[in-house]
């Protein structure tokens, strides 16, 4: 198996679990505060803050599906050799768009992922690294946002009164 279809493997199976969770989510699942520190979106802006907090505000379902879409648009212009978008460029395209678009990166990533050369230099998300160390980057950084989702929504889907 080469190192291209690994990284696939592993995607593909990372994916199928999001699908679980894509396939479930509802509107209201997108902006349910889960405690009163939150990080969320209003207006397609998300919160967001320079200097990480202590403690960490809990992030809403839209405010991790924008975070996902934020950091793979960048890894795509890096992988494309394109000028990477700010972060306040990447708006959250609300609930009724955002599994479109989340989808629309897949598609996007899958048809790029065969044409990189796993072993040039990368600088993103690090220096000194190779676009290999960054497609395995996007594939774990997808394994957290999927898992962060996924029980976003089950605590949403089991808290009473929801």
């Amino acid at each position: 198996m080469s190192d291209h279809d690994l990284l696939r493997w592993q995607f593909d199976l990372t994916w199928a679990l999001f699908e679980y969770h894509l396939e479930r989510l509802v509107p209201g699942d997108h902006l349910w505060e889960p405690t009163g520190s939150v990080w969320t979106v209003r207006d397609g802006v998300p919160d967001w803050a320079d200097t990480e907090p202590d403690p960490v505000p809990v992030p809403t379902i839209a405010w991790v599906s924008w975070h996902l879409g934020w950091w793979w648009s960048v890894a795509i212009d890096h992988a494309r050799e394109r000028t990477p978008r700010d972060r306040v460029e990447i708006t959250w395209p609300g609930p009724d768009r955002v599994v479109e678009w989340l989808r629309g990166l897949r598609d996007e990533w899958v048809e790029l992922l065969p044409t990189l050369d796993l072993s040039a230099p990368s600088t993103f998300p690090w220096p000194d690294r190779t676009v290999g160390h960054t497609a395995a980057w996007v594939n774990a950084e997808l394994m957290k946002n999927v898992t962060e989702i996924g029980q976003l929504r089950l605590l949403r889907a089991a808290t009473p009164g929801r």
